[in-house]
């Protein structure tokens, strides 16, 4: 017979997932309603509000997917996206080239836009591809979390709008752990996580919906490829906006995560937004600082850092894999790059509760130790 279940205490200082909160723990062991349960509804609509407030929107079709980030980006992209239609996507890494994948998937004829790995778009870029022809949609990544870019959105999103294009942006690193401001940057729809900055565990794909996106949906010319993805069905089951209508069975909902979700937006805004981003910004400049006293460096240009995900430059003649292999057995995970950079760069995230001095100074000491070795 197996022995109970025994997992060790790991710092989770990779791209993902950090460790929650002890109190986002606390919630998801509570005890489990049904997920049409009466009190499970106010959980939803709580939820919901406060989801709202950390996306910056107005949107009412603002939700947690019961999946995975990435599944929140192709609900998106299914949505949105018929066979056919033309779509503009920013590549500044391999997220970007995800983005590029999905749209095909949803049958787009798929236009990228590229630049080299850590540099992020210029708006005259999107500008010119939206001149030489018309798209259904334009896709980004705000967080680039292969490069540790932030790409900047507010002037892409005024360019976008103006085309009569929808924008699309993966906020799945940034959430949480950096200013988004979807309705301020005329963002139409966006997608994020559960298990990055904003600190619970991996499940769920928050997603928001804005009314563009809500219309293009509406006036589709062929069906959504997915049945459980089709937000027509999904948003009957969280609610029309004026709550006329009674919900809709669609699945059954992760309760568990839920209420975790829902700690880690309540320990969001009793910290303050503004105070969060702060927190995670302070933590990068720490660990930049201290990286600079054991001779490392980043990768991702100065002038478009990441705060909450650092990309950090190998030195030559270290072995990545043996570098992360003791971490590991020092209880501390950080990960390695991918595509081009594979074996030449660390990822370090400093996300959600790991965003601290305290964090910085045990991996930098520990990291330090081993290089010396």
């Amino acid at each position: 017979m197996r022995a109970p279940l025994d997992p060790p205490e790991i710092l989770l200082l990779g791209p993902g997932p950090s460790n929650p909160h002890p109190e986002v723990a606390a919630a998801m062991s509570a005890p489990l309603v049904s997920h049409l349960d009466p009190f499970f509804l106010t959980v939803m609509e709580e939820t919901m509000t406060d989801l709202r407030r950390l996306f910056r929107t107005t949107n009412h079709h603002t939700v947690p997917i019961s999946a995975t980030g990435t599944g929140g980006l192709e609900t998106i992209m299914f949505n949105l996206v018929e066979p056919g239609d033309e779509v503009v996507v920013g590549v500044i890494g391999h997220f970007g080239q995800r983005l590029a994948e999905l749209a095909h998937a949803a049958g787009a004829v798929v236009r990228p836009v590229e630049v080299p790995w850590g540099q992020v778009l210029e708006p005259d870029r999107i500008a010119g591809e939206l001149e030489r022809a018309p798209a259904k949609l334009v896709a980004l990544v705000h967080a680039e979390t292969s490069t540790g870019a932030a790409q900047p959105l507010e002037d892409i999103g005024r360019i976008v709008r103006a085309n009569d294009t929808l924008l699309m942006v993966d906020a799945v690193t940034s959430l949480g752990g950096m200013n988004i401001d979807v309705d301020g940057w005329n963002i139409d729809a966006a997608g994020s996580c559960s298990q990055k900055c904003i600190g619970a565990p991996p499940g769920l794909g928050p997603i928001t919906v804005g009314p563009r996106s809500v219309e293009a949906i509406n006036h589709r010319k062929t069906p959504v490829a997915s049945w459980y993805f089709d937000l027509h069905r999904l948003f009957q089951y969280w609610g029309d906006e004026d709550g006329a209508r009674a919900r809709v069975f669609h699945h059954t909902a992760p309760v568990a995560n839920i209420y975790g979700f829902r700690e880690a937006l309540r320990l969001i805004n009793a910290e303050g937004m503004e105070a969060r981003f702060l927190r995670h910004q302070a933590a990068h400049d720490l660990f930049v600082e201290r990286l600079g006293d054991i001779g490392l460096e980043l990768f991702t240009p100065a002038s478009h850092r990441l705060p909450m995900l650092n990309v950090v430059r190998i030195p030559d003649g270290v072995d990545d894999g043996a570098v992360r292999a003791a971490l590991r057995d020092r209880g501390i995970e950080i990960s390695g790059g991918f595509g081009p950079l594979a074996g030449k760069v660390w990822r370090i995230g400093l996300m959600g509760t790991n965003a601290t001095p305290d964090v910085v100074d045990r991996l930098v000491s520990n990291l330090g130790e081993v290089l010396s070795r």
